[in-house]
């Protein structure tokens, strides 16, 4: 079985990848390679007969095409995918994450074979009030550049399968953790300057509360929707863990797992448009016989010693968007503070 993951040398992607060359598939990957892409994250794909790289763009449409033809499977985890990102600069979001998704699915339609899993997200939804969860077919309400540009490109997932037949699924995940992940994401972030003993910088009052998974549980999940086949595929499927955490007690979660005092702790005024909740009801592929398996506690354990370990100072790049998004919030702190 043959499958083009677009995206693979990104966190969710690498892992995915890793996991599809072990479940035996032969695997392409697409990837721009931009700031959030690693290729030593499939280091040890390299050699592998089933593994072929290829460094393009989702855009590309000739490109795409000429790759999804004969692909059994497509994998969509090419996205940007940061808030803070899509609030400075919302364009480069609608490029890669609408743009993108239309060229795949125009790809897939001319080619007439392949499937499409395409990777979206709980904050589709916007906020949601306690103690309410989103399921499957919850209407949109989506609070960022980011969240909306995931939407509509669902909204042409959902018109091309129902104006063509595409076989198409959507998997919206919660709130992501796990080693690889960027520094720019709050746990790697938070680990690595609480590591450093540097301010934490944490948006508003702290307690906007997020549903977090392990990236093992999460390509756990997309293996199992894999293998059940086309008949529960088919529309969305949510991949929720249940465990909900406030942003504040994870702040301070991970300063004492790095043994840093909580006044590292900076709140900082809150960025635009800030959610205040996400929780999904995955009801449905617990049904099928999936189970998240790695506590939050235990997971976070473990990747913040992975993040200590491999942990660099910041590239120049990292570190100018650094101050873009966090000088001027830290000095306000600092000014308050007096």
């Amino acid at each position: 079985m043959k499958v083009l993951v677009t995206g693979g040398c990104g966190f969710i992607g690498s892992h995915m990848v890793r996991q599809l060359l072990a479940d035996g598939w032969q695997v392409t990957n697409l990837d721009n390679l931009t700031y959030a892409s690693n290729p030593a994250n499939l280091a040890s794909a390299m050699d592998d007969p089933g593994y072929r790289f290829v460094h393009g763009d989702i855009c590309d449409a000739p490109l795409v095409k000429e790759l999804v033809a004969g692909q059994d499977l497509v994998l969509n985890f090419a996205a940007e995918t940061h808030v803070d990102r899509s609030l400075l600069g919302p364009a480069a979001f609608v490029r890669a994450n609408v743009e993108g998704v239309v060229c795949l699915l125009e790809a897939i339609r001319d080619d007439g074979h392949a499937e499409l899993i395409q990777m979206s997200t709980d904050e589709v939804f916007g906020s949601v009030p306690d103690p309410e969860e989103s399921a499957e077919d919850r209407p949109f309400r989506p609070s960022s550049p980011y969240s909306a540009s995931k939407a509509a490109a669902e909204l042409q997932v959902a018109a091309y399968r129902t104006t063509y037949g595409l076989p198409v699924t959507v998997l919206r995940g919660c709130n992501v953790y796990g080693p690889n992940q960027h520094l720019e994401k709050f746990i790697p972030l938070f680990a690595a300057r609480s590591m450093r003993r540097e301010p934490l910088p944490l948006y508003g009052d702290g307690l906007q509360q997020r549903e977090w998974i392990h990236v093992s549980d999460l390509v756990h999940a997309i293996s199992m929707v894999i293998r059940a086949g086309s008949e529960t595929q088919r529309g969305a499927i949510h991949i929720g863990s249940g465990e909900r955490r406030t942003n504040i007690e994870i702040a301070q979660r991970i300063c004492d797992l790095n043994e840093r005092p909580h006044e590292l702790i900076t709140h900082v005024k809150d960025r635009a448009g800030h959610d205040r909740r996400y929780a999904l009801d995955s009801s449905r592929l617990r049904s099928l016989g999936w189970a998240p398996e790695v506590p939050f506690e235990h997971g976070l354990a473990r990747t913040v010693v992975w993040y200590v370990a491999n942990s660099s100072r910041d590239d120049p790049a990292f570190a100018s968007y650094l101050r873009e998004q966090y000088e001027v919030r830290l000095a306000g702190a600092a000014n308050a503070a007096k």
